[in-house]
């Protein structure tokens, strides 16, 4: 595939001369602050240039340890790299994409058409024969080539140029894939698909001319049903992900099969749940009566928590849900592989004052949490004189009845 519009190494390299990167290496560990505090403005060392590298090799080692590993990664500046990928989220995108092309005789070329720093396109570029990282910022595009080379990923090639225009003129791909900038001409954040750029909605087509499968990451913010809709029958599925508990993205999946029953899958680091959209089982509800029996609360992780993967939850751990809206449950056997919280239910109560003196005896700290009640975490934690924090746990909620009631629990130890 073509490269005429490439951005050499050495468009970024020689503003690293050696001073600089003496600079770097010796600050590298150090809080960004003080070396900005100290450092002298003056002789051989580029200090901007330095203290946004060390700035983002700080934030790759906990976002992305595999780039803060490779001593010569350049970073940019900061906004760039808080708003990229984790590593968690673009390792899954290089599984999702190896799952699509699976069986395709040719698996070549991938297509980014919104590149930015490269995280995602240096994750899922290692699947493919031929990775095309196309991105209309030159500054972004000169780090990309450094940057990839460093990675050693020698399969990719960086087109300098508008992502759309590309697409016009491009040969077919196996997957093509975007990630539409959601932020308005002054700044400001978006979150409706046709308001992100470049308008996926309105390149469907275009998209699927070009390539069987078309990945695109969107807001964790959407309503999974309406994209689905919006989409006209194209979604062949939907990855709603999470990492560590927080739904980070929806990566939608083009393809040129239509269905009207695409696959949902939750998945929240290791785990995943399941089902098909349209799959409008309630899930059952535990009756007020059985609660005081019940040992176990059971918190689903962020990405069912956002689907609303209930029922399917619940087909393969059978708990019930506390109430309608409650989505908290509880059981009466521990599930060792519960993808959310899992606690052991001390007591559980109403709001009225005995119940409450009976499960706050001595407590004066605890993790408040609310699940369809009239009251904050915050709000309830100062009507119960409660700080924040120790080993109990205390969720609010209504029930089958609905009753608010006040569960104590603990971490299973």
């Amino acid at each position: 595939m073509g490269n005429d519009n490439a951005i050499r190494d050495d468009d970024i390299a020689p503003r690293i001369n050696e001073a600089t990167r003496a600079f770097i290496m010796a600050h590298r560990d150090e809080d960004i602050r003080d070396v900005a505090l100290h450092a002298k403005r003056d002789g051989d060392v580029d200090v901007p240039f330095a203290l946004d590298q060390i700035a983002g090799r700080r934030i790759a080692r906990t976002k992305l340890p595999r780039w803060a590993a490779t001593d010569g990664i350049i970073y940019p500046p900061h906004v760039p790299m808080e708003q990229c990928s984790s590593q968690p989220a673009a390792e899954y995108k290089a599984r999702l994409a190896a799952e699509l092309i699976a069986g395709q005789p040719h698996p070549t070329p991938l297509v980014d058409l919104t590149g930015g720093f490269g995280v995602d396109f240096s994750f899922m570029a290692r699947a493919f024969d031929e990775a095309v990282y196309v991105e209309r910022q030159p500054q972004l595009c000169a780090l990309a080539t450094h940057n990839l080379h460093e990675l050693g990923i020698d399969n990719a090639h960086v087109v300098c140029g508008d992502g759309v225009a590309f697409l016009k003129t491009m040969p077919p791909a196996t997957l093509i894939y975007v990630d539409p900038a959601r932020r308005d001409a002054h700044g400001a954040r978006t979150v409706a698909i046709a308001d992100c750029t470049p308008d996926v909605l309105a390149l469907r087509d275009e998209l699927l001319a070009k390539a069987p499968f078309v990945v695109i990451k969107l807001s964790p913010m959407l309503d999974w049903r309406q994209t689905i809709d919006d989409f006209g029958g194209a979604v062949r599925r939907l990855d709603i992900v999470a990492v560590h508990n927080e739904c980070k993205e929806i990566l939608v999946v083009l393809s040129r099969e239509r269905t009207k029953r695409p696959l949902i899958r939750c998945v929240d680091d290791d785990a995943s749940v399941e089902f098909l959209a349209g799959d409008d089982e309630r899930p059952s509800v535990a009756p007020v009566s059985t609660l005081p029996d019940m040992r176990f609360l059971y918190e689903p992780n962020a990405a069912i928590m956002k689907g609303g993967a209930f029922a399917t939850l619940q087909r393969r751990w059978p708990a019930a849900q506390i109430g309608v809206n409650s989505h908290l449950f509880v059981a009466g056997r521990w599930f060792g592989d519960f993808p959310g919280r899992a606690f052991v239910i001390d007591d559980i109560g109403t709001m009225n004052k005995k119940d409450v003196r009976r499960l706050l005896g001595g407590v004066k700290k605890a993790n408040v949490a609310v699940r369809n009640f009239p009251l904050t975490a915050a709000q309830l934690a100062k009507k119960l004189k409660l700080s924040d924090g120790g080993d109990v746990y205390l969720f609010a909620t209504t029930d089958a009845g609905g009753r608010h009631i006040l569960i104590r629990a603990r971490k299973n130890s």
